[in-house]
């Protein structure tokens, strides 16, 4: 039976209008982590939205309408009309919003010669399914979106089959566990930063645990506030040392506005 404490905690949190739709799942694990500092309650309480804020909060000013959103992409009947749509809903999540100058070539040059993209997992997807018009996949590929909002999940679900993948989307806590199947590409787009202040093993766990035959890992290279605090050089030492126990192979991609890599994990192939 769950801890009454930890139950109290989630049920102040998710009354929260801000908070009320990220997975109870998460929320609970927010909450045990600090029952287990013995916090007291109104503390606990703050703390939990303070870290929620940092991992989910900060990057969306205000609650997207997400009927109108899949109303709007419903009545786009062109690819081109659709990809418009997709623009302007980008630009209201701050991550995505980043990505916007590079879209037209960030998938393409990330994904673009790998084989036959069947399958894909988005973890921590946030706004970045809606990006999968430029992404080189194959007719057939199924698409996995999971994020710890609820509300985002429901909308995934009925908009993702517009852009002609099946798919399922999902509300969850991945610093618990990493997602269970096999795929061809994970994407764990500037997730990492965030997941980890919820639990600093998640980078590498995640690495580990993803069954894919490539994963891509992004970072941003500005701050929120649009600001250059030198965060390309620290993330790249900070990628490298998440993996630096595995012998996998990496690949960099710098672009203007974001830092990538591929990860394959085949044993690095040794310099002549």
């Amino acid at each position: 039976m769950a801890d009454p404490e930890v139950q109290r905690i989630v049920q102040a949190v998710s009354e929260s209008r801000k908070y009320r739709s990220v997975a109870p799942r998460l929320i609970a694990h927010l909450a045990e982590l600090e029952v287990s500092k013995s916090r007291r309650f109104r503390e606990a309480v703050k703390e939990v939205k303070n870290r929620l804020h940092q991992t989910v909060g900060a990057y969306v000013e205000e609650t997207p309408d997400y009927d109108v959103w899949l109303a709007r992409l419903q009545a786009a009947d062109t690819p081109d009309a659709r990809r418009a749509v997709c623009l302007d809903l980008l630009g209201a999540h701050a991550s995505s919003h980043e990505r916007l100058n590079i879209l037209p070539t960030f998938y393409e040059t990330l994904l673009g010669d790998l084989p036959p993209i069947r399958s894909v997992i988005d973890v921590a997807c946030g706004l970045n399914p809606l990006a999968i018009p430029w992404m080189p996949l194959a007719k057939d590929a199924h698409y996995v979106a999971i994020d710890a909002l609820d509300d985002l999940a429901i909308f995934l679900e009925e908009a993702l089959p517009l852009f002609g993948v099946s798919s399922r989307a999902l509300s969850d806590d991945v610093t618990l566990t990493a997602p269970i199947g096999t795929f061809d590409v994970a994407l764990i787009i500037k997730a990492i930063p965030c997941l980890q202040q919820i639990d600093r093993s998640t980078g590498s766990r995640l690495l580990k645990d993803l069954d894919a035959a490539c994963i891509v890992v992004s970072y941003p290279v500005r701050s929120l506030g649009g600001n250059d605090k030198g965060m390309r050089d620290a993330y790249a030492a900070s990628f490298m040392n998440l993996i630096g126990a595995f012998d996998w192979r990496i690949e960099r991609f710098d672009f203007a506005d974001e830092l990538a890599f591929r990860v394959f994990k085949t044993p690095r192939v040794p310099e002549a």
